[in-house]
């Protein structure tokens, strides 16, 4: 399963329904996109360190951007970036998902609910 960003932050908050979902996840994967938002949300390097602490032990793989996500994506920002209001970083974690035909567990199903080629989980704290 690839975890959207907003699930890992509660999770770093301690929350105990995200903690369950990674939990029970026994492939866990996060697209490069939601590594680096992580990262540029930390208040200092110790905090950047911790983030990569704590992904590595809960044994996330990172998954990297590739061609195809990338044409994918940049076909799901002409298609729903009026409609729904589709960003960019979302639209790489929705191809970095439908590339790897993988699920995508995400808090913010708005979002993606206009995507109907990859399978959402939805996430509630």
């Amino acid at each position: 399963m690839l975890f959207d960003t907003d699930v890992l932050i509660w999770l770093f908050r301690g929350n105990s329904q995200a903690a369950k979902a990674v939990e029970e996840e026994a492939e866990r994967r996060i697209s490069i996109i939601t590594y680096m938002e992580l990262v540029q949300g930390a208040k200092n390097k110790q905090e950047a360190r911790t983030i990569g602490s704590f992904l590595k032990e809960y044994g996330f793989e990172l998954l990297a951007l590739t061609e195809n996500i990338g044409h994918r994506a940049a076909i799901y920002i002409d298609e729903y970036s009026l409609i729904s209001g589709l960003r960019t970083a979302d639209a790489l974690v929705a191809a970095t998902a439908a590339e790897n035909r993988i699920a995508l567990c995400t808090g913010d199903y708005g979002h993606y609910r206009a995507l109907m080629d990859i399978e959402i989980i939805r996430f509630r704290p």
